[in-house]
């Protein structure tokens, strides 16, 4: 039997084999990764038609949700394989904001197969499988797909017919191409109009909050001065939502792991306890910036909303605003009169000390701490009312003092820059909460209280506010309320960090707070670990977890408190000793220094045996407000000093305080 003719599509000095996956330059092959290969298809086959982004991204990812920069990257590739004298733009034509035509004449013919054997034939094509690096925008690798399951289809909301259905793997037969196109079309309309009338009616008023993730933007133009925009950009955008009730938002501390990283959507919604997710991917170019965003249902498996928003680098807050906008659009919240006031934040009049800001806020308790405060400091010098950058330069004043010896001089710098944000902001709630932080590690955990009360009223779903409400507990030795309080926060927001669940080791379930600790390789959360499993005798583990710690960031205090307790296991008591003496010698110039801090360093006297420095910071930390007395009596590794007169006093104090706090509070 006669086989049946082949189409060959030609333009210019090209010939596209489609059956063949070959594409042929005078007779030679030109290499084409696969997915450019099916792009060029689609645009051939549509030649002289401008084909919306949308469709065409349909057409080439039909089980995947996709960004917008796959499909950039992909016309890219084949723009690069068509050039000629340099002009990547002869064959591919791009309509601003809308899509791509192809504008050359092409040719179909129908010939002959060549009388050979196809299963032996061998072609020289190559495959180039691996991600670009070039500098250059269009040579940016493609964020990568991950195909969800087929039931896990995604079903942009706004739909495109204009395009005729992708034929790249179909048997091909003589049909006049016009005819052909206009069936297509005819039958993607119907589909598209029975999968329309199939979707469920949306929701007006959820009964449930909305749960959502905004992920880091990516950078597909990877640079250590740019980016800090993918955190940075997401953060703001957080910010902007938690005022919202109806809107449980995950805080930006736990969507860091995923920064810059390929990513399973269906996945990341499981592991964030989330059915919504918000990502984008950002390229900026001198003054200007493209920020490519999509709003994903995962539960419904819907794509909400998707845009491409461009503005010059010194508009970045209207492009947040605008995301912000549409994230309650596209979950048809309705906002009270309260919530849309309190979204219309203060905005930066200088568009430099916006960037300082952000550049700022991302390096908070990095290992460029000092570079973090310098950013904030010229931030707030060149636009002295924008609140939010006098509320981060508070934060890393305070961070400074109690992690970095900073001294009485930062905790005055970080309570005169709280207290200039409330003055701006005062209905702020990023504000109100991080001071009470503040308030609550410098002995005045009886007003950290109320405030935090304050912003739960306004809004219960508020997860950091809770997780901030525990910590207060904590101190004031209030375990059971303090559990509760965290367990609510943690419902609310399952990975959510800021502090670590110490209540758990307070209350003497360190099996429990081992395994609330996160999976993260930095020194406060690795002493934490060494500590944990210091209570629990393993002190193999112990030693491990206070050497890394220490071998990771040496200056901060809770690092030099593990060296000191690995040292007390190998016996080297006065080496330990020496390292407390140090370490308590910086923080005397500060008196209002967090007493749980002044209480770590007693409990290391006690345990190298020497009891007099110990009660002495017993007594400090007290004093400093860190009167979790159910801890104090309990604690075994105070059993040292458990017998002397002046600790039962101590106790006395402790156990006053935390009566009337009780009093107070409950």
């Amino acid at each position: 039997m006669r086989p049946p003719n082949k189409r060959f599509y030609n333009f210019g000095p090209f010939r596209l084999d489609v059956e063949e996956c070959l594409l042929l330059r005078e007779g030679l092959p030109v290499p084409l990764k696969p997915k450019a290969f099916e792009t060029l298809t689609v645009l051939v086959q549509n030649s002289g038609h401008m084909l919306e982004k949308e469709a065409l991204m349909r057409c080439l990812w039909p089980d995947s949700f996709v960004e917008e920069a796959n499909l950039t990257v992909n016309v890219s590739q084949v723009r690069k394989a068509l050039a000629q004298n340099g002009d990547v733009d002869q064959y591919i034509e791009t309509v601003p904001k809308r899509g791509y035509r192809f504008v050359a004449p092409v040719r179909e013919t129908w010939e002959e197969p060549a009388h050979l054997i196809v299963c032996e034939h061998t072609r020289s094509r190559i495959i180039i499988e691996e991600q670009e690096t070039n500098t250059d925008e269009a040579d940016q690798p493609a964020i990568a797909v991950t195909r969800l399951p087929a039931s896990a289809e995604l079903i942009p909301s706004n739909r495109s017919t204009n395009i005729p259905a992708p034929i790249t793997l179909a048997k091909q037969r003589k049909v006049p191409s016009a005819l052909l196109a206009a069936t297509l079309c005819a039958a993607l309309v119907v589909v598209a109009y029975l999968i329309y009338a199939k979707r469920p009616a949306p929701i007006d008023t959820p009964i449930e909050p909305h749960s959502l993730a905004i992920l880091p933007f990516r950078n597909l133009r990877p640079d250590k001065d740019t980016d800090f925009l993918g955190s940075a950009m997401a953060d703001v955008v957080i910010s902007k939502l938690g005022h919202i009730r109806a809107l449980l938002v995950r805080p930006s501390s736990y969507t860091q792991r995923y920064r810059n990283q390929e990513v399973d959507p269906a996945a990341v919604a499981k592991e964030l306890g989330v059915d919504k997710l918000l990502t984008g991917s950002f390229l900026k170019d001198g003054d200007d910036l493209r920020v490519t965003v999509q709003l994903v249902d995962v539960s419904r498996r819907d794509i909400l909303w998707r845009e491409t928003i461009d503005v010059k680098h010194d508009k970045l807050l209207t492009m947040e605003d605008r995301i912000a906008e549409q994230i309650i659009n596209g979950l048809q919240i309705n906002l009270s009169p309260e919530e849309a006031e309190k979204l219309k934040l203060d905005a930066p009049q200088n568009p430099r000390a916006y960037e300082d800001y952000l550049r700022g806020r991302y390096l908070i308790s990095s290992n460029e701490q000092p570079t973090a405060i310098k950013l904030l400091e010229e931030s707030v010098a060149l636009d002295s009312n924008y609140a939010l950058a006098w509320t981060y330069l508070g934060k890393a004043y305070s961070v400074t003092a109690s992690q970095y010896f900073g001294g009485r001089e930062f905790h005055d710098k970080a309570q005169l820059a709280y207290e200039k944000a409330l003055a701006l902001k005062p209905q702020q709630l990023e504000t109100r909460v991080l001071l009470a932080n503040f308030l609550t590690e410098n002995n005045r955990v009886e007003e950290s209280v109320p405030m935090l009360r304050k912003v739960i009223a306004e809004n219960p779903n508020h997860a950091f506010a809770r997780w901030e409400l525990s910590y207060a507990y904590r101190y004031a030795g209030m375990l059971d309320q303090s559990i509760a309080e965290g367990e609510n926060a943690l419902q609310l927001s399952p990975h959510i960090t800021g502090h670590l669940f110490n209540s758990y080791l307070y209350a003497g379930q360190h099996d429990k707070f081992l395994s609330s600790l996160p999976m993260r390789d930095d020194a406060y959360t690795l002493f934490y670990r060494g500590l944990g499993n210091y209570y629990l005798g393993d002190w193999t583990r112990a030693s491990f977890y206070f050497d890394r710690a220490y071998q990771l960031d040496s200056a901060a205090l809770v690092s030099q408190i593990g060296r000191v307790l690995r040292l007390a296991l190998d016996g080297h008591n006065r080496e330990g000793i020496e390292v407390l003496k140090a370490a308590e010698s910086k923080l005397e110039k500060d008196p209002f220094v967090d007493g749980e801090l002044s209480y770590k360093l007693a409990e290391c006297y006690s345990v190298l045996g020497d009891t007099s420095s110990a009660l002495r910071l017993l007594k400090k930390s007290i004093e400093q407000g860190f009167f979790c007395y159910p801890y104090l009596v309990s604690d075994p590794l105070l059993d040292h000093v458990r017998g002397e007169a002046q600790y039962a006093a101590l106790m006395e104090l402790a156990h006053q305080r935390h009566e009337r706090f009780k009093r107070s509070f409950f």
